[in-house]
Formats: C-alpha cells, sequence, structure tokens
C-alpha cells in the first residue's frame, strides 16, 4: 500500500541493538493492559506487530552483515551514517513494493555528520558531494514489480522515494542545511532524474539564496516540487515532518497513513443525473433512483442530487478502504517499516478526489449557462448541450472558484461521518497522479462541454486550457482550495515557458521565487497553497521529444505528485501532458 514512511535515522543514530532492545521494552509495556483485559483486540494486535518489528529489525543486521557491515552499533562517520540510513531503506524497499516508499527528511539529518568529519579533516566537499551522489543513485536504481493496470495508473515506474527538505523550526531557525544543497546539486552531476522525488518545504523565511538555488534547479531540469511549510508546520505542531508519496505530509516516525486512492467525483455527478446508471456501462451502479429528465438541468436540483450520492459513494469508498487495510495489516504488515517507528502511531485514512475541475466547472455550467441534457433511447443523458458561457475553474473567479471549494468541504464532512479501521483519522488529498487518464477513460460526456474519454485535469488542476488569466490567476483559485479539509495534500502542476518568467537568467529565479511566495503565503485566515510542481519548459520541446525520444534521454518533467522521464510515458500520456496549459504570462 505504501505512504508509510520508516524512520531510517533511526538506524544511524541508535544502531539496531537499541532499537532491538527498545522493541521489547515496548512489548513489556503492553503486558499489564494484557493481564487486564483492557481494550483486547486492539492490545494483542499490536504485541503481535512488535513482535514482528522485533524480529525486521534482525533482519536488518544480518541483511547488513552479509553486505559486510555491522549496524549493531550507531554510525560513526558520515560514511556509515549514509550505509546505516540506506540499510534501513533497503530493508523496506526489498520487503515491501508499496506505490510510495518515501525516504523521509535525512538530507539535514546527515549534514551533521558530513559537517563534523569536514571539519575533523576526514573528508573533503569533492567527497561529501560523491557520497550524496552515491546514496541518489542507489535510491534511483531501485524498481518494482508491478501489474499492468498499476502501470497504467503510475506510469513511469515511479516509486516516490520523496525526500523532504528545507523548511524551519518551530523555534524559528532555518532547517536549510549544506546537504539539502548537494541534494540538489545531484541533478547536475548526474543529470536530472524523477527520484528521489526531491520535496522543498517552502517558506517565505528561507534563506534567499536557497530559494533561488531552488528556482535554477527548477528552470534547468523541472525535478523538483514545493510544498507549504509555513501551512503544515503549524498543523502538525511539528518541524520534524516529511512528505510521503507526493503531497501527504506526516511526522516522521510518529505517524503512518492508510493510502485510499481517490474517488470519481465527475462520474458521481452524472451517476446523480441518471439515477444511478452508468452512463458507459449502461448498468444500474448507484442506488436505483428515477433520472433527472428536466429539458434544462436545475442546479439546485442537480446539488441536491449530487449531495445524496456523495454519501453513497463515501460509504462504498470507506468501507473498501477499512477492509482492504485490515486484510494488508492482517497478512503483508509493513514489518519493517513500522520498527522505526514509535509504539503508538498517528493513522489517518487518506481518502482524496478525482475530476475536482470538470465536476466544478460542470455545475457552474448548470448554474450561469444552460444545460440541455442529451439522451439516449433508455433515457441515460449521455451528452450536454451548452448554450453560453460559463464560469471556469482556475481564473479567480469567485463563482466557481466557490463551488470547487464547496465539493472538496462536502465530500470531506461525508468521509468524516464515517467509522474507520483502527480509528485512523480521516483526510482527503486533491490529487490524480498520471490516473487523469484512466479516470478520464472511464468516465462519459459532462456538462463542462468535456469529452467522454478525455483526461481530466491532474490533482486539482483547471481544465487544460481553461485558465486563460495567467499564471497568477490559476494560482489564486488552486490556492482557495481549503486545506483544512483536504489535508492529505493538494496537488497542483504548473507549467510555464521560460520567457514568461524573464528573459534573463537572474530575473526568471527571483520572478520563480517571488511566484511560491506569493502561491505560499500563509497567514491568519489565508491558508495558502499547498503543492506545487513546476515545470519551466516550452510545448515545442515535449512536441520534438515525442518526435525524436532519443534526443531527450533524460528530459524529465513534474507530473500531479511526482517526476517522471517524459520517455517512460504512454503516447496517450504524452499527449495529456502537451494538451494542458503552459502559461505565458505572470
Amino acid at each position: 500500500r505504501g505512504r508509510i514512511i520508516g524512520d531510517y535515522r533511526r538506524v544511524a543514530l541508535y544502531g539496531i541493538d537499541f532499537l532491538m532492545k527498545d522493541k521489547q521494552a515496548q512489548f513489556a509495556s503492553l503486558q499489564e493492559k494484557f493481564e487486564n483485559g483492557e481494550d483486547l483486540t486492539a492490545t494483542m494486535q499490536l504485541r503481535e506487530e512488535i513482535s514482528e518489528q522485533h524480529r525486521a529489525l534482525g533482519q536488518i543486521k544480518v541483511m547488513a552483515e552479509k553486505y559486510g557491515y555491522d549496524i549493531s552499533e550507531p554510525a560513526q562517520t558520515a560514511q556509515e551514517a549514509i550505509q546505516w540510513t540506506y540499510f534501513g531503506y533497503l530493508a523496506a524497499v526489498k520487503s515491501q513494493n508499496g506505490a510510495a516508499m518515501s525516504l523521509g527528511r535525512t538530507s539535514t539529518f546527515l549534514d551533521i555528520y558530513i559537517e563534523r568529519d569536514i571539519a575533523a579533516g576526514i573528508i573533503t566537499e569533492v567527497q561529501a558531494q560523491e557520497m550524496i551522489d552515491h546514496f541518489v543513485m542507489k535510491l534511483r536504481m531501485v524498481r518494482f514489480l508491478r501489474t499492468p493496470e498499476y502501470d497504467e495508473l503510475f506510469s513511469g515506474d515511479p516509486i516516490w522515494a520523496t525526500e523532504s527538505m528545507g523548511g524551519m523550526g518551530v523555534d524559528g531557525r532555518t532547517l536549510v542545511t549544506r546537504s539539502n544543497f548537494r541534494f540538489l546539486n545531484s541533478l547536475y552531476t548526474m543529470g536530472p532524474s524523477p527520484e528521489p522525488n526531491i520535496t522543498v518545504l517552502w517558506s517565505e523565511q528561507l534563506p534567499d539564496g536557497f530559494k533561488r538555488f531552488c528556482a535554477k534547479v527548477s528552470i534547468d531540469t523541472s525535478s523538483i516540487q514545493y510544498e507549504n511549510d509555513d501551512l503544515m508546520r503549524p498543523d502538525l505542531g511539528s518541524d520534524d515532518y516529511a512528505i510521503a508519496c507526493c503531497v501527504s505530509p506526516m511526522i516522521v516516525g510518529k505517524q503512518m497513513q492508510f493510502f485510499g486512492a481517490r474517488a470519481n467525483l465527475a462520474k458521481t455527478m452524472l451517476y446523480s443525473i441518471n439515477g444511478g446508471m452508468d452512463e458507459k456501462l449502461k448498468m444500474q451502479v448507484g442506488p436505483k433512483e428515477a433520472p433527472m429528465t428536466d429539458a434544462v438541468l436545475d442546479y439546485d436540483k442537480v446539488m441536491d442530487r449530487l449531495d445524496h450520492f456523495m454519501d453513497w459513494l463515501a460509504k462504498q469508498y470507506v468501507t473498501a478502504l477499512n477492509s482492504i487495510h485490515y486484510m494488508h495489516d492482517k497478512y503483508s504488515y509493513e514489518a519493517s517499516l513500522m520498527a522505526l517507528h514509535d509504539r503508538d502511531v498517528r493513522r489517518t485514512m487518506a481518502c482524496g478526489i478525482a475530476g475536482l475541475s470538470v465536476a466544478a466547472d460542470s455545475l457552474s455550467a448548470i448554474k450561469y449557462a444552460k444545460v440541455s441534457p442529451i439522451r439516449d433511447e433508455d433515457g441515460i443523458a449521455t451528452d450536454f448541450a451548452i448554450e453560453g458561457d460559463y464560469p471556469k475553474f482556475g481564473n479567480n473567479d469567485s463563482r466557481v472558484d466557490d463551488i470547487a471549494c464547496e465539493l472538496v468541504s462536502t465530500f470531506m464532512g461525508k468521509i468524516r461521518k464515517l467509522t474507520m479501521y483502527r480509528n485512523a483519522i480521516p483526510t482527503q488529498s486533491i490529487l490524480t497522479i498520471t490516473s487523469n487518464v484512466v479516470y478520464g477513460k472511464k468516465t462519459g460526456n459532462t456538462p463542462d462541454g468535456r469529452r467522454a474519454g478525455a483526461p481530466f485535469a491532474p490533482g486539482a488542476n483547471p481544465m487544460h486550457g481553461r485558465d486563460e488569466k495567467g499564471a497568477v490567476a490559476s494560482l489564486t483559485s488552486v490556492g482557495k482550495l481549503p486545506f483544512a479539509d483536504a489535508q492529505d495534500g493538494i496537488s497542483y502542476t504548473f507549467s510555464i515557458v521560460p520567457n514568461a518568467l524573464g528573459k534573463e537568467e537572474d530575473s526568471q529565479r527571483s520572478n520563480l521565487a517571488g511566484l511560491m511566495d506569493g502561491y505560499f503565503h500563509h497567514e491568519t485566515g489565508i491558508e495558502g497553497g499547498q503543492h506545487l510542481n513546476v515545470n519551466v519548459l516550452n510545448r515545442e520541446t515535449l512536441e520534438d521529444a515525442v518526435k525524436h525520444p532519443e534526443n531527450y534521454p533524460q528530459l524529465t518533467i513534474r507530473v500531479s505528485g511526482y517526476a517522471v522521464r517524459f520517455n517512460s510515458l504512454t503516447t496517450e500520456q504524452q499527449q495529456d501532458v502537451i494538451a494542458r496549459t503552459f502559461t505565458e504570462s505572470l
């Protein structure tokens, strides 16, 4: 299932022997609860899991011995710290093939060992960069066997070895280190690459030099993503958090997630119009109700029906997730990852939404234009005639932006009413990965004018070509979406042509950094955006890469939540990326 981050730093910091003793103490600490029959089922499950964690730690130690290393004691040097940390991660990817096997927040931690060794004359800066490069090289080499259905949803062999860096401490100090720069610099020493999924935790208070270097890396490589540290740090009450997968924040070693993918809101809207009948399969899937027969769709009626169908969808969704995660804990427990967590962890049930901008634009069209269903011989609405124009998400127009926000909050409210496995805290994301193409294939014509089978916009993005008022307007619309009701993350993939940022390199860096300062600005009453993928390239570059892939062996782009080699996408996905908005003005 993935999206669990082991605190791999603990292997270097404590050594395996100490960690095994700690697990024994954790097991013993449950004895009184066990004997008293207190919360018996949960206590017995936790005892069993701690036993498996203890066994997994021993297996990690044996694995390292086979490579010629004794990791029973804490690491003493930078080389050992990197090696010990890597062994923790290696055990994770050898034992699990989760969708996202994120790394955590290691570069800031490893910097302590590296700077100490440099000061002592043990290593040079050149050797320090080489160590980081070797570590990154190992992360780039990880591969999993995936099913064809998986590859269709998540193309390009992503493993989401997400490394989070930057950010500010709760005490006001910057957490930027030289090793953050070294990780970023590996994109130059070895060329751009999707892995590790480098994630910069952005704060307006970050050192200006780091901001500008990040902007330079994005302009040169389109390989890194940014997330709002000023939003997430106070929300989590911690500065030691990392991003799991793409946009999901969690405190390292103290929190885990039950991954729940996403539900198709656009298709749910069609079900509400057609009385639960699937518009493509022509079979009853949702609750059987009379289809809407109005010649012109009425906004209030559609919203009322959609609200009812979201109740049904939320229940089906959470029921499936509860079953999945109960069985995964039972038959494929992530012992080596959870061994690097505290005894008692905070669990979230991470639900999600796909097709947000399609649903919002469709409802906007119904409200502000005239939308007439076109029905087949069975009375199923299979197409829609639109008369007039309507506000489109992505143009800083509150008429449609408010609809998008309402959809997010309403569906989250439905999820929160339901019971979660292991008392997990329900959250949701607005994220699609590359599955926006697959969701689009499964969804018929929609009232916004989108054609059957056409891809959705990725994540929280406006639909392709509909954000017509420039970068700031598009960013502002996405920034309005409530993180309070989407605490698993709100993914926005932003593509801009280089000249839109300025003609000189220096001004391009300043303008990109300034754009992110504005998008992520957080204060009382203003959350700010949560996530931003940044692509700085021309559409023509991608079109040429389709024709001549041999000329672009390392062309890397950001898609919803991760980076991918452009050449590893399917033809359909490449065309979807090319069709997206390339902003030509700020």
